[in-house]
């Protein structure tokens, strides 16, 4: 298996470019503002979704000045959705970070994220990249209509298969789609082609979820136990989702109703935990992802041969691979 600094080689110059464009684009003259904004640059993870961006538009027609462009409309897009999920969901962390609003209040962390969706705007004007602005813009409207829809359905609990896919599809999988598709434009690959690439993003991103699903069920290094987050959360994801179709009306009357339980009561949790452990959902969910992503190594490989097109090759098997 792959690791992650192989996977980044094809473009490791145009990933340490990166950083540069992304510390200017967040650069202001306040400076609560620009305190904050290095605090973020200092806080970035892996940069998944800028990788994606460079990889694709290489695999495609190349890398070009536009491309850094489409990366940090991107990093930026995603960076002001993780601030305001925080003061939302009122986290503390961020990837063994404090959270902006754990540091400065909701208030300031809101305006942070506003701030970072306006440099997006006014970059794509700058820089003449009306193209991926509309495509950055889109996921953002896609993200925003799966995240009230799984909202809506968490309290009735009665989402099904199709609707499962729908909401992933809007909420995760949409930015991963995103990331592919505008890596794509920014080489200078036709319609059809970004299209192609859009389409390979989906796909995966939808492998990635599965994949996200499935590690709440599984031990933690710590406890040995599984999270369990989603069910006390009410989400509802694949593994559940197969398990309560299996059931008789009772029973799936009886587990929705331990479902609601489970936030207040550890035991009740636990019971639902290891009955969906030992249930079908699990491996239903799991050959679900394999099929997902089956389809996205599929589409790869109608791409020239080439070390971007591996590279992406060996990300979707990494994100489907990864134990946290």
């Amino acid at each position: 298996m792959a690791n992650l600094a192989s996977i980044r080689r094809p473009v490791d110059s145009e990933m340490r470019e990166f950083q540069g464009h992304f510390k200017e684009a967040m650069r202001t003259s306040v400076p609560l503002l620009d305190h904050i904004t290095r605090y973020i640059v200092k806080s970035k993870g892996k940069q998944m979704r800028p990788l994606l961006v460079y990889l694709s538009a290489k695999a495609c027609e190349g890398t070009q000045a536009r491309t850094h462009v489409a990366a940090t409309l991107i990093e930026l897009l995603h960076t002001a959705t993780l601030v305001h999920d925080d003061v939302v969901d009122r986290a503390e962390t961020r990837r063994g970070f404090f959270s902006i609003n754990a540091l400065w209040k909701s208030k300031i962390a809101v305006l942070v994220g506003d701030y970072l969706l306006s440099r997006g705007l006014l970059i794509s004007m700058e820089r003449d990249a009306v193209d991926l602005l509309r495509i950055t813009s889109k996921a953002v409207e896609a993200m925003s209509e799966g995240e009230l829809l799984q909202i809506e359905k968490a309290r009735r609990l009665d989402i099904t298969e199709e609707v499962y896919y729908e909401i992933i599809r809007r909420k995760t999988a949409s930015l991963i789609a995103a990331c592919c598709a505008a890596g794509a434009a920014s080489s200078g690959a036709d319609p059809e082609r970004v299209e192609h690439m859009r389409a390979f993003g989906e796909a995966m991103g939808i492998a990635f979820q599965i994949k996200d699903d499935l590690l709440d069920f599984a031990p933690t290094k710590a406890t040995g136990k599984p999270k369990g987050g989603d069910l006390k959360e009410r989400k509802m994801t694949l593994p559940l989702i197969h398990d309560l179709q299996t059931k008789s009306p009772r029973e799936r009357r009886k587990t929705i109703r331990a479902i609601k339980r489970s936030a207040d009561h550890p035991e009740t949790a636990a019971k639902l935990l290891e009955d969906i452990q030992n249930g079908p959902g699990i491996a239903y969910a799991e050959q679900a992802m394999l099929g997902h992503r089956n389809r996205a190594m599929d589409l790869l490989k109608e791409l020239p041969e080439s070390e971007a097109r591996d590279a992406l090759m060996d990300l979707v098997d990494f994100t489907i691979s990864r134990k946290k």
